[in-house]
């Protein structure tokens, strides 16, 4: 079918900034994706986003328009799967997924991908980004931002309710921003969501309509709503979400056992309905079971369980051809970062923290810990994904300049060569490869590295604390995001766990957020990269390919740069 061509005038309505980002892409000074990104984190649909860039198409700057596909509704792109099975989704069932079960308790504090995993089937996000990198409504019906992105207007979906018959409200969406601005929450929310500068700045213009005064502009507020501890809280919620599990999800928590299993339960009157018009879920149940990963593998191949979280390199090469298994895969920003706390010695001067950068010979750590399977990276916290990477040389493997600095270091200290350093991670995925590499690969710098390398429970109960460690962080889908959680002087004492604040940095990262260019926002990632790289807090070898390996009777499955489990409309369509 043919569909009109979106106006610039109808652009201008939603957002000044998106006719011209419009412009820049039918010059082609921007991809389609960074159209497309800037155009729906401002307010235009994704379907309507789609048409517009697809007028855009080089060789189609006419007026005229152009044959599509008919544009999904805002609530089926939101969860659109390929239904391939005669007849159309099932209903019923149960699906296994072996997962590291830690201690819950408020979903503001998950710190972690696998807890967020168990809590999201319960309650919800106001918005959701999925894995074509477009942000949607979810709770949300949609937004509205100023001209310059410091007012942002969000208008909530009618007839949401918790599983408890309570209606959504302006109420609960208020309570839950005053419990991530609550410093003594201890939310990663807190430092992410600085800008808004406290609760006081958060209106209630009426029961669905709420409105937020930004003290800096930021183009990033839908996306920070769907980072992974953001999800929405019933009013009356006190603090434990196992002891009082309120949602609105589609799913209830029928068992919580910390180090053991989850079991969730099919939720009857949920307020999506499926393809067939009735309440989401398809299935009945999905049931978390903590398994170590080699017995993961092995509960797979024997079908006991129908999936497990994060397969390594190794266990997607073993599986990748296993009859009934489904493996998918997808590039992220997920990275193992090696970081210095430099409010401890050595790590205060940075040229013990240049030389321990210097000491990365990227491609070799890359094979040996990882087979290979990522994409190297330089030594900020800024991915080749994200909209906003400024592309730069890949730092090269240099023990010799690495040895100059310690040489000239240890000079003035008073200390002997070499260095003696403690490394700490945890003993999961390829963080002890990682170490290994490193501590061969540093000792002709200077370097003399012990290894520190514990379970992964006793590395996350202090993983802010130790001097040196390698810490896994998730993906994120706007450079600027991960960068204001972990590496700004609000994030100390909660994400920031290398303890470094660098005014000229924060003040360039405040600018990145609230520039609408997409041309000069990367203009000020190189300065922002640049900084990090010259005396930041922490080294990055690569970034890493992730899989999603699933018996192949589910329907519905997608490989998630963040890991993250999407079950409403997953079914089995051998049912």
């Amino acid at each position: 079918m043919k569909v009109r061509r979106v106006s610039k005038k109808e652009m201008e309505k939603i957002h000044p900034a998106i006719p011209d980002a419009y412009e820049k892409l039918e010059q082609g000074r921007i991809s389609r994706r960074e159209f497309m990104r800037l155009a729906t984190l401002l307010g235009m649909s994704a379907a309507t986003a789609t048409i517009a860039a697809a007028c855009a198409a080089p060789g189609n700057n006419s007026g005229q328009a152009v044959p599509t596909t008919p544009p999904l509704s805002e609530e089926g792109a939101q969860a659109e799967t390929a239904d391939t099975s005669p007849g159309g989704p099932r209903r019923g069932g149960r699906i296994t997924k072996a997962m590291q079960l830690q201690r819950l308790d408020h979903p503001a504090r998950l710190s972690w991908t696998e807890g967020a995993n168990v809590v999201r089937q319960i309650c919800e996000y106001l918005t959701e980004t999925r894995g074509d990198n477009i942000t949607r409504p979810y709770l949300l019906d949609r937004w509205e931002a100023s001209d310059d992105v410091k007012t942002w207007d969000l208008f909530l979906k009618q007839g949401v309710t918790f599983n408890n018959g309570d209606p959504l409200t302006a109420d609960d969406v208020i309570f839950t921003f005053g419990q991530w601005l609550n410093k003594d929450i201890g939310s990663s929310m807190y430092a992410l969501l600085s800008y808004i500068g406290g609760p006081q700045n958060i209106e209630k213009v009426d029961d669905s309509h709420i409105r937020l005064h930004l003290q800096s502009g930021n183009i990033g507020v839908p996306e920070h709503l769907f980072e992974y501890p953001a999800l929405v809280l019933h009013r009356s919620f006190a603090g434990d979400i196992v002891q009082q599990p309120l949602g609105t999800g589609a799913l209830t928590l029928q068992e919580y056992a910390e180090g053991e299993r989850a079991v969730l339960k099919r939720r009857p009157d949920y307020w999506r309905n499926g393809a067939d018009g009735q309440p989401l879920p398809y299935l009945d149940e999905i049931l978390y079971v903590n398994l170590e990963k080699d017995a993961a593998v092995a509960a797979l191949q024997s079908g006991q369980i129908d999936s497990f979280y994060d397969p390594r390199p190794s266990d997607w090469q073993a599986l990748k051809d296993v009859p009934g298994l489904a493996t998918r895969s997808v590039n992220t920003a997920q990275a193992l970062i090696l970081r210095m706390r430099v409010d401890l010695e050595p790590w205060d001067d940075n040229r013990v923290r240049s030389a321990l950068r210097m000491s990365q010979d990227r491609e070799k750590i890359l094979q040996l810990s990882y087979f290979g399977e990522g994409e190297l990276s330089i030594d900020a916290h800024v991915a080749p994904i994200h909209p906003e990477y400024c592309e730069q040389p890949i730092p090269a493997y240099d023990p010799d300049g690495a040895r100059a600095l310690l040489e000239e270091y240890a000079a003035e200290k008073g200390v002997e060569l070499p260095l003696k350093v403690v490394l700490s991670t945890k003993n999961d995925q390829n963080e002890p490869d990682i170490a290994q590499a490193l501590r061969e690969l540093a000792a002709p710098a200077g370097f003399d590295i012990e290894l520190d390398i514990t379970e992964p429970g006793g590395y996350w109960d202090r993983w802010t604390e130790v001097p040196l460690g390698i810490t896994a962080w998730t993906h994120r889908p706007l450079g600027t995001m991960v960068l204001s959680q972990g590496y700004i002087e609000a994030a100390i004492g909660e994400w920031n766990e290398t303890r470094w604040a660098d005014p000229e940095f924060e003040a360039l990262l405040r600018q990145a957020e609230a520039t609408l260019d997409v041309e000069a926002r990367r203009e000020l990632m190189c300065e922002i990269q640049t900084i990090m790289q010259s005396r930041g807090p922490i080294g990055n070898s690569y970034w890493k390919n992730v899989w999603n390996i699933t018996h192949e009777r589910f329907e519905g499955i997608e490989a998630n740069p963040t890991a993250a489990d999407f079950f409403y409309e997953v079914y089995d369509k051998t049912l």
